[in-house]
């Protein structure tokens, strides 16, 4: 079966072409998405689904329903652009300016709509029940998995499943990370106020940007001084914003970054002493400091078991040397929130474009990836769905797996 459906795949390979294209083509920002749920929803609901739209907010959750009893997996794919103008000079370049999908969002979403295809035309000889989640708003703080799983997306999983493309990794290249994965990530903004003037008389003045340059140099010693060295840490001061003219001393600068940790304790000692030090810099220089700090996403944990079990569905698909164990990343992901409430895991597959020229990171204007991932992220997923039916009676084999 598993080859009828991959071959059927691949005859649908330029639908999905032409699907994550169009996406590319007109790219919505987090908490904005209109077009693109409908998009989405419109697929789900011609293949006969049980669709629901709304969801959260903003999400579409897709249910097909097998012929015989089973499991119920949760595949989940996410939909939102980026505020970054695309520079790339391809034909399906965004036409929303200033926006663009620079994560590979449109890959996911192109892929999961390849999976539910192929799975919704042999309903009859499907085990269990699989639940397409596609998630809006994956890229800000608060993102749509926790208003998604409070209106119930979950409800009723046994395990969840999720991709992302890796657009600097070898095309099909499967990463996987069991434990902790990604990062905690928070945010912080401080605003600094001061007594502004004419930038010739600055004795005159309580100068913020001088004060919020202090601070941003001592805010690094929190993590090279006051943190454990073994426990990773970052804090990123990523946006400062002040006066326009050149002559005028501000009143008021503001300041935003970012922190990520790993460890619940360390993520405590980093808030506390952003707080500490904003107002102990600000208040010895004459200046006053409004810290607001949220918390953001909780660190994504892969659970060992369905870590091992999609390791050994990727090796068997596609060789040992397709398969690779990744360090813990400093990223975040709100996955992580479906991972507290079920068990899953998240991964990696590589979608490095062919031509080196073009690869870029993540967040780039030029970020790009090879579409082909979507087929590898769709075997995978079909692939792990069948080995759940296969083995629901014997998981055995998930203490023998083959790569170390």
């Amino acid at each position: 079966m598993q080859e009828q459906l991959f071959a059927r795949l691949k005859e649908l390979y330029p639908e999905l072409v032409s699907f994550r294209r169009d996406l590319h083509r007109n790219p919505e920002l987090s908490h904005t998405e209109v077009v693109t749920p409908k998009k989405i929803a419109d697929f789900l609901e011609n293949l006969g689904l049980d669709v629901k739209t709304g969801v959260g907010g903003r999400g579409v959750v897709g249910t097909l329903k097998g012929a015989k009893p089973g499991k119920t997996i949760a595949l989940r794919a996410d939909f939102d652009a980026l505020p970054i103008q695309d520079e790339k000079d391809v034909e399906y370049k965004s036409r929303v300016p200033g926006v663009m999908h620079a994560c590979g969002h449109d890959i996911h979403t192109a892929g999961l709509l390849g999976v539910a295809k192929v799975l919704s035309e042999i309903q009859d000889e499907l085990e269990g029940t699989i639940v397409f989640i596609h998630q809006f708003a994956e890229e800000v703080i608060p993102g749509g998995a926790k208003f998604m799983i409070e209106d119930g997306c979950l409800d009723g999983v046994d395990v969840v499943y999720g991709a992302h493309v890796n657009s600097t990794d070898p095309l099909g290249l499967v990463g996987l990370k069991e434990g902790i994965a990604m990062a905690n990530g928070d945010t912080f903004e401080i605003d600094i106020s001061g007594k502004g003037g004419h930038a010739a008389n600055p004795h005159l003045a309580i100068d913020p940007l001088v004060i919020a340059s202090q601070l941003i140099l001592n805010l690094q010693q929190i993590v090279s001084r006051q943190v454990d060295p073994v426990k990773p840490a970052v804090v990123t001061v990523a946006s400062l914003d002040s006066g326009k003219s050149f002559n005028v001393i501000p009143d008021k600068v503001t300041i935003r970054g970012t922190v990520r940790t790993m460890d619940d304790e360390v993520r405590d000692w980093v808030e506390k002493s952003i707080m500490q030090m904003a107002t102990s810099t600000c208040s010895g220089l004459g200046a006053t400091a409004n810290v607001r700090y949220v918390r953001g996403y909780p660190a994504v944990v892969n659970h060992p078991e369905e870590t091992k079990r999609v390791e050994k569905v990727a090796t068997d698909l596609f060789g040992e040397e397709k398969v690779h164990h990744m360090a813990a990343q400093m990223g975040m992901e709100d996955f992580a929130y479906y991972l507290k409430e079920v068990p899953g895991t998240f991964f990696w597959v590589g979608g490095a474009m062919k031509n080196e020229a073009d690869i870029y990171p993540h967040h780039h204007p030029k970020f790009d990836a090879d579409e082909e991932a979507m087929l590898y992220i769709a075997k995978l997923f079909i692939a792990t769905i069948l080995n759940n039916q296969s083995e629901s009676s014997d998981v055995s084999y998930l203490e023998e797996s083959s790569v170390k």
